[in-house]
């Protein structure tokens, strides 16, 4: 089989640099296209000289519908309201869209859930193995210990990062709710401020940091009196994401429609 064409959404910015790296440097895929807004300074550079592995004969474009027509898959990292075009785009292809995009609304699920009738299309909030395996072991802590231990998840990243709770965090919020047999939705506490009053018994709380180039640092805490079991990720490295997403349009080339995470891609 031919080396499969991955085009990079978003490729100028830090996470798309990295995908065009990791993209060069597996074998099996290859750097076929290259997106950016119409409004980018980087549009016509070759995306292989400005993610630093030399030219790869490749400009950044900002029409998507030219380059999603030309390649069997792409990677995003970008924004909500971009996701959900591409998904679009993906599914008139019929190729496969890895979305890593975070800060999603039940309405852009909906359209990306909607495009996977047509798409094959993996989305996840965190493309880690780590943090995939965090997940797991978090439903299963969850689901081992009662109501007694009080969960907590808590997150850091970058000052840069534009939605809170992270996408990792609700992902891990969800584990614990799937593990507890509860919805998330109704017991979550996303914030805390003033006078609050006691804490809820079966509450799932978030804390969310941000500061520095922290590239992404998570912990579920589960606490109850005289005891606490805490379970935590830390990432310190964006390419651990870029190698999972790569991995993931490998994963889905040739396996048809469908919505799928990346526990699917992991056999998890």
């Amino acid at each position: 089989m031919s080396d499969m064409k991955l085009a990079v959404m978003g490729a100028a910015g830090a996470m798309g640099r990295e995908l065009v790296r990791t993209v060069h440097a597996m074998p099996g895929c290859v750097v076929a296209g290259a997106i950016e807004p119409a409004s980018s300074k980087f549009i016509g550079q070759d995306v292989g000289i400005l993610a630093g592995v030399g030219e790869l004969g490749v400009p950044v474009t900002a029409d998507a519908l030219e380059i999603v027509a030309k390649v069997d898959g792409i990677l995003d990292f970008t924004v909500p309201k971009a996701s959900v075009e591409f998904a679009g785009l993906a599914a008139n292809a019929r190729i496969v869209h890895v979305i890593g995009t975070t800060g999603c609304t039940e309405a852009d699920d909906a359209a990306i859930k909607a495009a996977a009738r047509h798409a094959t299309i993996v989305k996840a909030g965190n493309m880690s193995l780590g943090v995939n395996l965090l997940v797991a072991v978090t439903r299963k802590v969850a689901e081992a210990l009662d109501a007694d231990f009080d969960i907590e998840v808590l997150e850091m990243h970058h000052r840069r990062k534009v939605d809170a709770p992270s996408g990792t965090a609700l992902m891990l919020g969800q584990a614990a709710a799937d593990g507890r047999g509860i919805p998330l939705k109704g017991n979550s506490v996303m914030s805390r401020e003033g006078h609050t009053g006691a804490r809820n018994r079966g509450d799932i709380g978030f804390a969310t940091l941000r500061g520095g180039n922290v590239v992404g640092e998570h912990s579920v805490v589960f606490a109850a009196d005289g005891e606490r079991v805490v379970i935590s990720h830390i990432a310190t490295d964006r390419g651990i994401f870029a190698r999972g997403a790569v991995k993931a349009a490998l994963w889905g080339r040739g396996k048809g429609p469908g919505l799928f995470s990346m526990a699917d891609v992991l056999g998890m």
